[in-house]
């Protein structure tokens, strides 16, 4: 491993000890204020706790302009059924496997913790040649881009921002995709079981997941579909009176798992777990090599039901239609760009809590008005079954500008240093560029990175080659400027 990348895995290690789950960036913040306090150099900190740091730039470079690297230092915090990891306490447990870094049974947060260990190690590597640079770290970016959303005018100088946030290397990001959340919520009537109901519990696992905006066009299944589909068919069978009900864990994550439970008369109840069997094979089937590890799971209690309340079967039955009947997943692709998806929507997460039905859709689109399309259509269905409904963290599209001197500059670095051409792309995600182009006009923006796998789940994997490479980028990005 090239000593450079080994620098930058060493700031990560230390960034992945510290717990940085959304809304909960204090401790990283505190962290990051005191290395550049020990480093001398300036940081300033907004209302929303986003940090800057000014780095002086290297003889020679005075005049060149004030570049601004920039990320995020929240994560999504996913892990296995089976994981114990506490995220509000435990660091996260890295662990090199071949070209990959990966961490045990959680997300690696390399989504978007690499960011800040390269804009580190660019800092403290005396080595480099650079312009005057600002050290962008925002807060509260997978829930939302709220932490962006908060950035105060003249908070940065810098009119070139590099955004390390993109998930390929070899590729310049110079779009995304707008976003908003559709809250789905109904009060509920709960009333005792009859002492002869037999409890089920079905349990949905074993799938991908992954994120909602770069892996919604794998055809990833979602567990709460899977969910909806399987109670439809009990529900034929026997009928249900839905007890609990819980899906998925994050607006931009595919859900990997879903429970529910549910009591049905014993008498009606004997074919249920060959009905599940049955669609299992039948689901399998429909995901191929896709979700290979799919399961559906059904387990009857041992005993009989005790004084426990449940939604009545008609109201059961209103629930599951409304699953049914909400999308997910692709709902257009680009015309503009090959095998870019357009407009999607995510049914992330599903819950009964208490006496109410909580619903939290997801959408994405690469223009503002497919995006109000698809959030009202999900609210008009929201509305059929007798439902309120709330629109929030809307943030807009990234239009991409071909002509953007930084792209040129970019793709002419890039093809001297590796020999091929970068590829330029936009993306059915959502970036902080989209916020901070509409924020601070003029500004030249470019989003890269290196190779992220699975991000927004326990699969989440860092290629180590591909960081070498996006280091030897932006130390030749920064060095051109010296010419200028």
């Amino acid at each position: 491993m090239e000593e450079k990348v080994k620098t930058i895995l060493d700031y990560f290690e230390q960034i992945s000890a510290i717990p940085r789950c959304s809304k909960n960036e204090e401790q990283i913040g505190l962290w990051l204020k005191q290395w550049a306090e020990t480093k001398q150099l300036a940081v300033k900190k907004d209302a929303a706790g986003n940090l800057l740091i000014n780095v002086p730039p290297t003889p020679g470079y005075e005049n060149a302009p004030i570049i601004v690297i920039q990320g995020h230092t929240d994560m999504v915090c996913e892990k296995t059924p089976d994981s114990t990891h506490d995220f509000s306490n435990d660091p996260i447990k890295n662990i090199i496997d071949g070209d990959w870094l990966r961490a045990d049974n959680t997300t690696l947060g390399a989504d978007n913790g690499i960011a800040i260990a390269l804009a580190m190690a660019v800092a403290d590597d005396e080595s480099i040649t650079h312009p005057p640079l600002e050290l962008l770290f925002t807060v509260d970016e997978e829930t939302g881009l709220n932490g962006a959303k908060e950035l105060e005018p003249g908070f940065i100088e810098g009119r070139v921002l590099l955004n390390v946030d993109s998930e390929t290397e070899g590729i310049f990001t110079v779009g995304c995709a707008g976003g908003k959340h559709t809250h789905i919520s109904r009060k509920l009537t709960l009333t005792d079981l009859a002492e002869k109901s037999q409890i089920f519990n079905l349990n949905i696992s074993g799938l991908h997941g992954g994120h909602s905006g770069i892996d919604i066009i794998k055809q990833r299944a979602s567990a709460n579909k899977i969910l909806a589909r399987t109670l439809h068919q009990l529900a034929i069978a026997c009928d249900l009176r839905m007890i609990s009900l819980k899906g998925g864990s994050a607006h931009n994550a595919i859900a990997r798992d879903a429970d529910v439970a549910f009591a049905c008369a014993s008498e009606n109840s004997g074919d249920l777990t060959r009905m599940v069997s049955e669609f299992e094979r039948t689901v399998q089937t429909d995901y191929g090599t896709i979700e290979t590890n799919l399961a559906i799971k059904l387990r009857a209690a041992e005993s009989p039901a005790p004084k426990i309340k449940a939604l009545g079967v008609a109201e059961t039955r209103n629930v599951i239609n409304l699953l049914l009947s909400l999308p997910h997943g692709v709902m257009g692709m680009s015309t503009v760009f090959t095998d870019l998806v357009e407009t999607s929507n995510n049914l992330a997460t599903v819950e009964i809590k208490d006496d109410t039905l909580q619903i939290l859709t997801s959408q994405r689109s690469l223009t503002r008005s497919r995006l109000d399309e698809i959030a009202n259509s999900i609210g008009a269905m929201a509305a059929i079954a007798g439902t309120d409904t709330r629109y929030d963290s809307e943030y807009p599209p990234w239009t991409p500008n071909m002509q953007s001197p930084l792209l040129e500059l970019c793709r002419k670095i890039y093809k001297q240093g590796f020999d091929q051409e970068a590829n330029v792309i936009s993306v059915h995600a959502g970036l902080e560029c989209a916020i901070m182009g509409e924020k601070y006009e003029g500004r030249d923006l470019i989003s890269v990175g290196p190779d992220i796998r699975d991000p927004h789940s326990p699969n989440e994997g860092l290629d180590i080659p591909s960081l070498g490479k996006v280091w030897r980028f932006m130390e030749a990005l920064l060095k051109s400027y010296g010419s200028k």
